[in-house]
């Protein structure tokens, strides 16, 4: 077991460590989106369209994302980055999985078909 003081030094080591690998993800442009892919897509939030659905715009193009059943926690002008999966029926489409917030924070979103 670590000594008292090294414990804090330890646990910033490890999410350090997840950090890092969340940043070496691969990011794949919007105008690239396959549909039935599991993606991570990086934008800027142009419009919140409904408390649970919102439109992401990149260099490459723009696509809605669905985060219901629950509700949009990021606002219009705010850089995100989504991971979820590219709809493979209708209009394009992302369910997303989880946000990456401008501050950092990570926010999952649980389905209710699960």
């Amino acid at each position: 077991m670590l000594p008292t003081l090294a414990r804090p030094w330890a646990i910033v080591a490890a999410l350090t460590v997840t950090a890092g690998a969340v940043q070496a993800e691969t990011v794949t442009p919007i105008g690239a989106l396959q549909p039935g892919t599991v993606v991570t897509v990086q934008g800027t939030v142009e419009r919140v369209t409904d408390e649970d659905e919102f439109r992401l715009a990149d260099d490459s193009g723009r696509i809605e994302v669905y985060v219901g059943p629950n509700i949009v926690p990021a606002r219009a002008g705010d850089r995100v980055t989504v991971r979820g999966i590219v709809d493979d029926d209708g209009p394009p489409e992302i369910y997303a999985r989880e946000m990456v917030l401008p501050d950092g924070s990570v926010v999952r979103f649980p389905r209710s078909d699960e």
